[in-house]
């Protein structure tokens, strides 16, 4: 039997969590699944979202909440911080397992020196390059904040 895709993954947490009266996973889960859905209803009927595809909304989910987080500390609202944090610790749940920092590290300097990137202006390239590479199991932020030490920039 093939492994469930993050769809039915949520699909069955989601069930789970109305057995369980889990409010706010339930909540995210719903959440979650109208995201997805929005992304399906786009395409053409007969057309699935790729594991790739549903992952990369699930990505776009937590850097919404993250960025959420930081209006929220600006504001003074740290009560609401909380619930925000709830929501992308369910929706990690869904992600690959993110890079450890020295594997990411390593990645980048490989990169580095297979692209012969010399400095600030290869940046872009790198970045590039790398987040190929990395796909799901890394952010964009930690990865330019990488690319730009790597380079000196």
């Amino acid at each position: 039997m093939s492994e469930p895709t993050v769809w039915q993954r949520i699909e069955h947490d989601l069930v789970a969590a109305i057995k369980a009266k889990d409010a706010e996973t339930l909540s995210t889960l719903r959440m979650l699944k109208a995201a997805l859905l929005e992304t399906k209803t786009r395409k053409a009927k007969a057309a699935e979202l790729s594991t790739e595809e549903q992952i990369d909304i699930l990505q776009r989910y937590v850097k919404k909440r993250r960025e959420t987080i930081e209006e929220l500390k600006k504001a003074g609202r740290e009560d609401l911080v909380a619930k925000e944090d709830r929501e992308i610790q369910v929706t990690q749940r869904y992600l690959p397992a993110g890079l450890e920092d020295d594997a990411l590290r390593a990645i980048v300097t490989e990169t580095v020196a297979r692209l012969g990137a010399k400095g600030p202006k290869d940046m872009g390239k790198v970045i590039g390059a790398v987040m190929g590479q990395v796909k799901g199991r890394a952010e964009g932020a930690q990865v330019s904040r990488m690319v730009k030490e790597a380079l000196g920039g």
